[in-house]
């Protein structure tokens, strides 16, 4: 379900019949629709949940997650007190970086998903920058 940008204000404007969730599934789509991962240029896709953030490479060819990292990480969690701040999320784009370049995935798109470039999405994206990755 592909709608426009007009379509998507009225629906959530004028008809309330339009659920706060399936309306942000339909902005995710929208927003995902326009970015997708090859094999040489693989997709960042961050997950920022109240606690934890989460963040995985995909190729989007072969529907495979090349990469992955979390808060949850054992070797990251010895070095975080808490999983929900920036400084946590720099971490995970280092150790992002740092495990992607070992797998020669040094190029990728950036897929923020449904939230704002800003806080924890933009550290993760800027220790990824620090550890890399170019994007």
């Amino acid at each position: 379900m592909k709608f426009s940008k007009q379509i998507l204000l009225k629906l959530k404007n004028k008809n309330r019949r339009l659920k706060f969730n399936k309306y942000k599934i339909l902005k995710r789509n929208k927003l995902r629709g326009k970015i997708k991962g090859t094999i040489e240029r693989p997709r960042l896709s961050v997950y920022r949940s109240n606690e934890n953030i989460y963040a995985q490479i995909i190729d989007d060819t072969t529907s495979k997650t090349l990469v992955s990292c979390s808060t949850l990480d054992r070797n990251i969690k010895l070095e975080i007190k808490n999983g929900r701040t920036c400084e946590a999320s720099e971490i995970i784009g280092k150790k992002l970086a740092e495990l992607s370049l070992k797998k020669n995935i040094k190029k990728i798109v950036f897929d923020r998903g449904p939230y704002l470039y800003h806080g924890r999405v933009k550290a993760l994206a800027d220790g990824a920058r620090a550890g890399g990755l170019e994007f």
